[in-house]
C-alpha cells in the first residue's frame, strides 16, 4: 500500500497529497488573449494588468513541478477558425468588431492557432506537458480531460490561472463532481475584479471545503 504524501497548510483544513504523480498542476488559460492589451479580456472592457501580476507566481509553480518531474496540464480557451464550436450567445460578448473571431492586434480573437490565443511567453508549455484546448469555460467540457487524467492516474489537481470566478471556478466545480480533490493556489489565480476573486475563494472553501481547498504558493512549495 502506498503511503500518503505530506500535507499542505491549506484552508479550510490541511490538504494531504496523494501518492507521487497523483497530483497534477493544472494551469488555466494563461493566454495572451486574456493577459495582454488587444485580446478578448481587454475587448470586454477589462484592465488586464492584475492578471499579468500573477505570472511570476504561476512560473514558480511550473518550476516546482518540473523540478520534481510531476504532471503539468495547460488549458487554452479557443475556437475553431469556422467558429462552429462557439455558441452565438458567446459570440455576442465583447465590443462590436472585437468579438470572438474578429481580427485583432494579435490575430483573430480567441481562435485556436492565432498569436493572441497562445500562452504568454513566460509560461509556455515544455515538451511532455499536456495542452488541452477548450471551447468553453470549464476544462472538462468537450475536451476529454477526464479520460486523460484517469489514464495518468491523477486524482488531485493543484490549480492556477485565470479568471478565478469564471474558467477556474467552473473547472473546479466540474472536477469536484467527477471526484477530483482540488487545491486552488490563491496568489497564482486572478480576476479582473478583486471582489470576485475574494468571493470565489470563500465559496470554494466554505462548508468545510465543499468545492476544494486554497493555499498560497509558498505553502505548496514548502512540502516538496
Amino acid at each position: 500500500m502506498t503511503a500518503p504524501g505530506p500535507e499542505i497548510a491549506a484552508r479550510p483544513s490541511p490538504f494531504r497529497l496523494a501518492a507521487r504523480g497523483a497530483a497534477a498542476l493544472l494551469v488555466i488559460d494563461m493566454q495572451r488573449d486574456f493577459l495582454e492589451p488587444g485580446g478578448f479580456g481587454a475587448a470586454l472592457g477589462n484592465d488586464v494588468r492584475p492578471l499579468q501580476r500573477i505570472v511570476p507566481e504561476v512560473r514558480r509553480l511550473l518550476g516546482l513541478f518540473r523540478a520534481h518531474d510531476l504532471p503539468i496540464i495547460h488549458t487554452k480557451e479557443g475556437h475553431r477558425p469556422d467558429l462552429s464550436d462557439c455558441p452565438a450567445s458567446k459570440r455576442r460578448r465583447g465590443a462590436p468588431g472585437m468579438r470572438i473571431g474578429d481580427p485583432g492586434p494579435m490575430g483573430r480573437i480567441l481562435v485556436l492557432g492565432e498569436p493572441g490565443n497562445d500562452f504568454v511567453s513566460e509560461l509556455a508549455p515544455e515538451p511532455g506537458e499536456l495542452v488541452v484546448p477548450k471551447p468553453g469555460k470549464g476544462a472538462f467540457y468537450r475536451t476529454g480531460l477526464d479520460a486523460k487524467l484517469a489514464a495518468r492516474g491523477i486524482s488531485q489537481l493543484i490549480i492556477a490561472g485565470v479568471t478565478t470566478e469564471v474558467c477556474v471556478q467552473t473547472t473546479m466545480r466540474e472536477a469536484n463532481d467527477r471526484g477530483y480533490e482540488c487545491l486552488l493556489v490563491e496568489d497564482a489565480t486572478e480576476s479582473y475584479f478583486p471582489e470576485f476573486k475574494a468571493a470565489t475563494l470563500e465559496m470554494v472553501r466554505a462548508q468545510g471545503g465543499i468545492v476544494g481547498w486554497t493555499a498560497k504558493v509558498e505553502e505548496v512549495i514548502e512540502v516538496f
